[in-house]
């Protein structure tokens, strides 16, 4: 696990702002949190050296893209050992099908977050890159019916401390 950073208000409003805009000049910005442009680069790349920000992201929707259905894999690896973790993740992840990966505690090792054409392409998926390999004990597969994004990690307003 990594080490949390310390941040300032200044940097939380910062954070907050360009959660919900990425796309902000480092003027508005400035002008939104009360610093001067240059302090604002200075901060955000500060940010981004100690791995608060992680990057820019453009996000496309699946089904405009030919992949309008979306489902989770369960799958279970075994031996689940770290040898065949670091390859098995890696093909995972260079399958242009595949949108999220997670490592579970639990009866299931891997969640897989997959967007594709159709039932079909679907099927293709599982059997041709999942179950085919040789570590795969077993797969299960719940088609996702809607999502929704949720809030901003940040609170849009910051908690004023209580004096005692």
């Amino acid at each position: 696990m990594t080490d949390s950073v310390v941040l300032d208000p200044v940097d939380l409003h910062l954070l907050r702002l360009l959660q919900n805009d990425a796309r902000a000049t480092y003027r508005e910005l400035a002008a939104q949190v009360g610093v001067a442009p240059s302090t604002c680069l200075d901060r955000v790349a500060r940010l981004r050296r100690a791995g608060v920000i992680l990057g820019h992201q453009l996000r496309l929707d699946p089904a405009k893209l030919g992949r309008g259905l979306e489902a989770l894999l369960s799958v279970q690896v075994r031996p689940h050992r770290r040898e065949l973790v670091g390859p098995f993740v890696e093909r995972v992840r260079a399958l242009p099908e595949s949108r999220t990966v997670f490592h579970l505690t639990g009866p299931d090792d891997y969640l897989v977050h997959v967007a594709v054409a159709d039932m079909a392409d679907l099927q293709r998926l599982v059997l041709d890159e999942f179950t085919s390999q040789r570590e795969v004990a077993r797969v299960e597969t719940r088609l996702i019916f809607q999502q929704w994004d949720c809030g901003p990690l940040l609170p849009l307003a910051t908690p004023v401390a209580e004096s005692g």
